[in-house]
This record gives structure tokens, C-alpha cells and sequence, in this order.
């Protein structure tokens, strides 16, 4: 059976058609917004100008873009790879399949590394911040944007990764202060940096055969595959961090919600001396570890 969306006359119907369509493959609140959002980017109107507008009439050319959309996302592409942009931290990234779709709860990295710089002197020369696994680079763009003081390395493996980053680091004119660097975790790291944060690949392989189809068919395979138990690049991460991080310095580190106790005792093994803490999300659930050298 189709789920092709029929086409109407006005806006109002037309959302109201594309909201019945996509409430077949989520509930009824994800469906609506996400008619929305993709309606607005295909009309390039902002969410108020839509509802201003919501009796007048669309194009034959309109609506057959808006219907194509729409079967995009039934078909579980994401709606930020449909729409090539995803908000962070209350900035909007570009996004592609090259990188990770940036989540609300990485913002928690971002929230832990201005909470400890407010509690901390700035040294010399500003904050030295390395980004490990920088993807689409919202974390390091946030940070850079947050602390003019900073300096961050961007490190990603993937080449293609990169690219996007950059085209997000010349958006918001911080190229000047974000290096992006291909290379494997610190390696290309010379210098004792202040924050190392990472967002690295962590999702287990049994955990990779039940993801969502959104997830498993769309986005980068390597930039989820964390091993047999997830953790697979953060075991060798904080041993190479150890011989790289300043003292004050900061480790902040996103997991896997079953990941809390394992990651711990990774985090005391290479850091016996140091505050280490284990901070839950917005959800409930075991979501960064950090590590803090006094």
C-alpha cells in the first residue's frame, strides 16, 4: 500500500495530509512536527509565517516537492538529512549522511565544559580544547563560540566528516580558532590541552541489529559500531588522554546508558588521582562520565 500523500489545495490540508501519513510510523506529536518543519523548508517560511498562512493555496510544483518530501520520510530518511540542518546548543548545523545527526543530549557535554572553565582560571593563552570525534562539529563550534578564549583541535577519522565541520566552521566565521585534524583519537596532538571532550562511537553490536531504521539506514555505520561491548575506542582513549591532559584539566566523555560502571573503572584505572563522575541525562539515563585533574 502507498503511503503517497494526495495533494490539496491549500496548506492547511496539506498538512493535515502529510501529518495522517507520518502518524504510520511514529506518534501522533512527532508526526505533526515533522509535517511542519518539512513544510517550512520546503516553502522557506518560518514556523509563525506558516500558520499565518495556512488557507493559502500551493503550486502543482509545490506540492509535488512537499509529497516527495514527505515519502523521504516515510521511508525513515531522517528529517534533518532531508532538510540538511540540525539545531545544537541553539545554534543550526548543517548536517549529511557523512555525519552523525548532533542529539540533545550531547548538549550535556557542552553544558559540563562551560560549567568547569566558569569554575576555573583561564591560563595563559586561553583554553586549549581538543574535540575528539567532532562529526558535523557542533560541540567544538559551541565551545568556540562560548569561550573566545579557546582554541580547539577538531579530530575526526573520517575525511568526509570533516568537510562538513568545515563548511560549519565557516559558517560561524570560527575557522581562525577550530583546527579540524583527520587522525585516530589524540594522536595528532602535540600539546597538554586544558578539556579533551569526545563523543566517539559507542553503540554495542547487538545493540547495532535492533537500532531504528531512521538510524541503521541512514546514518554512518562507523560512527556508531563501537565493539563488542561499545567501548572498543574509549578504552584506548583515556589511556592516550592521560599522557595529554593538563593539570587543572577535563575529560568529558558520552556513553551508552548500560555504559556508566564499565566506563568508571576505565576513567580510575588511567586517572586514579582525579575527580570522576558519572552524570545521568535529561532522561534518567547513565549518559557522561567525567574526568577531573586538580
Amino acid at each position: 500500500m502507498s503511503h503517497a500523500v494526495e495533494t490539496r489545495r491549500n496548506l492547511k490540508s496539506a498538512l493535515q495530509a502529510a501529518t495522517s501519513a507520518l502518524a504510520t510510523i511514529e506518534d501522533a506529536e512527532s508526526a505533526r512536527l515533522e509535517a511542519e518543519v518539512l513544510l517550512c523548508h520546503e516553502l522557506r517560511l518560518t514556523r509563525a509565517q506558516l500558520y499565518a498562512r495556512l488557507e493559502a493555496a500551493f503550486t502543482e510544483q509545490q506540492e509535488q516537492a512537499y509529497t516527495m518530501l514527505i515519502e523521504r520520510r516515510l521511508g525513515h530518511e531522517p528529517v534533518a538529512y532531508i532538510t540538511r540542518h540540525k539545531e545544537f546548543f541553539g545554534l543550526d548545523f548543517y548536517v549529511n549522511p557523512r555525519t552523525l545527526i548532533p542529539r540533545p543530549e550531547t548538549e550535556l557535554l557542552v553544558e559540563k565544559v562551560l560549567s568547569w572553565t566558569d569554575e576555573h582560571r583561564t591560563p595563559p593563552g586561553g583554553w586549549r580544547i581538543a574535540d575528539i570525534g567532532t562529526g558535523s562539529g557542533a560541540i567544538a563550534i559551541s565551545l568556540a563560540l562560548r569561550l573566545p578564549q579557546a582554541t580547539v583541535t577538531a579530530i575526526d577519522a573520517s575525511y568526509e566528516a570533516l568537510l562538513v565541520a568545515r563548511e560549519n566552521c565557516e559558517r560561524y566565521g570560527v575557522h581562525g580558532r577550530v583546527s579540524l585534524a583527520q587522525a585516530d583519537l589524540v594522536t595528532s596532538i602535540s600539546t597538554v590541552c586544558h578539556i579533551v571532550v569526545a563523543n566517539l562511537p559507542y553503540v554495542t553490536r547487538t545493540e547495532l541489529l535492533a537500532l531504528s531504521p531512521d538510524i541503521r539506514g541512514y546514518e554512518p555505520l562507523m560512527a556508531l559500531d563501537g565493539g563488542d561491548d561499545g567501548l572498543d575506542l574509549y578504552r584506548r582513549l583515556v589511556a592516550e588522554v592521560a599522557g595529554i591532559l593538563a593539570t587543572p584539566g577535563l575529560l568529558a566523555v558520552e556513553i551508552g546508558a548500560s555504559q556508566g560502571e564499565a566506563m568508571l573503572n576505565l576513567a580510575r584505572h588511567a586517572f586514579p588521582e582525579a575527580v570522576i563522575e558519572l552524570t545521568p541525562d535529561y532522561a534518567g539515563l547513565d549518559r557522561m562520565v567525567t574526568v577531573s585533574s586538580e
